[in-house]
């Protein structure tokens, strides 16, 4: 069987994205798409329109809750005519600023990134991914790595672009860059494969299904798990948007939760809808796509959301994501990236949809 990788799957979340010529800050957002149609109040008889959904990466099934919203009509039932989604890779950061997209798939690096160098008016509404899906991968007859401390003395393949997170990663367990060599590399895990590299800086739900798919073991030290806790796969506006289409983005983010409570109950079928459906001219490996998105299914749920709902961000979570950008150099208040407040009017109105465990 032959495997492919996503070779370029890691760049999105560079905090290169800060690098999106927010030289036009001078926002359009105000002509984006969709939204600006929107009425302030719930969808009458005209609804809200169309939407444009910036996507962070390929049609695979990462986004396997938007495909059931999509095909089970939850965006239509919110009052939307259509939801367009435009596959990345991309932060969104660009979009959003430059009014082509409503609402983006986007990270809260690059957002915090965009936010604190360049001014840009954007927020984070919620979060698909409580937990996020970096690590560094090892083969377990190889590196082995399990623990930090198991990073000193080795080759860890890291690509240009998430150079400034692995050493935050470093910085936050009181590691030296002169205790391990730092390979460049680029998003093809094949230098771990051949043995040129101990570790190699990866996604828990991309590479490391890939490789294990080789019948290799493996191991992961994920990042979430050692000191650098935050947020991906966010949901990210401009603060026009909130300011002038509060009740569009309510509706969006109550058919995003229909459609990502179906996603956790049926990894099987969201993954079917991207192989057979959304990426069908992807040729996504049928196997590698459930078990990614069985996957990351454990990024998204967690005692909090079992409490509080899907995407929700408690402020121990925003706090801790606020640290883990600060040792990526990005300085940012919480206020200044988060505003949950729609989320929350959003399920004090629909109490229902907490339960999304059924």
């Amino acid at each position: 069987m032959t495997f492919r990788f996503n070779t370029s799957r890691s760049r999105r979340l560079a905090v290169a994205g800060a690098s999106v010529a927010v030289a036009a800050l001078a926002l359009t957002a105000c002509s984006s798409g969709s939204g600006s149609d929107a009425s302030e109040s719930p969808a009458g008889e005209e609804g809200f329109g169309d939407l444009t959904l910036q996507l962070s990466w390929i049609l695979n099934e990462e986004f396997a809750g938007e495909y059931f919203a999509d095909s089970m009509g939850y965006y239509e039932e919110a009052g939307f005519s259509s939801v367009n989604l435009v596959p990345g890779p991309s932060t969104g950061v660009a979009e959003l600023v430059s009014g082509t997209a409503d609402v983006a798939l986007s990270d809260s690096i690059s957002v915090g990134a965009a936010v604190a160098n360049e001014g840009a008016p954007l927020k984070i509404i919620g979060a698909t991914f409580q937990s996020n899906p970096f690590t560094i991968l090892s083969l377990a007859d190889g590196g082995d790595i399990a623990t930090v401390d198991d990073l000193k003395g080795k080759r860890i393949g890291v690509q240009d672009s998430n150079t400034t997170l692995f050493n935050a990663l470093l910085a936050a367990n009181d590691i030296d860059p002169s205790e391990l060599t730092i390979v460049p590399v680029q998003y093809d895990p094949a230098p771990l494969v051949n043995g040129e590299v101990d570790g190699f800086m990866a996604y828990i739900t991309n590479e490391s299904v890939t490789v294990a798919a080789q019948g290799l073991d493996t191991t992961d030290l994920p990042f979430a798990d050692n000191g650098l806790p935050f947020v991906a796969e966010t949901f990210t506006v401009t603060d026009e948007q909130i300011a002038n289409n509060r009740e569009m983005l309510k509706a969006f983010l109550v058919a995003e939760i229909r459609g990502w409570t179906d996603a956790l109950a049926d990894p099987e079928e969201g993954s079917r809808l991207a192989v057979e459906e959304y990426g069908a001219d992807l040729d996504l490996n049928p196997e590698n796509s459930l078990a990614g998105a069985i996957a990351q299914n454990e990024l998204i749920v967690s005692d909090e959301t079992e409490e509080f709902g899907i995407f929700s961000i408690s402020d121990a979570l925003q706090a801790s994501t606020v640290s883990s950008l600060a040792g990526a150099g990005i300085e940012v208040e919480a206020g200044d990236l988060f505003d949950l407040s729609l989320l929350a009017e959003v399920y004090e109105e629909n109490p229902d949809l907490i339960a999304y465990m059924g």
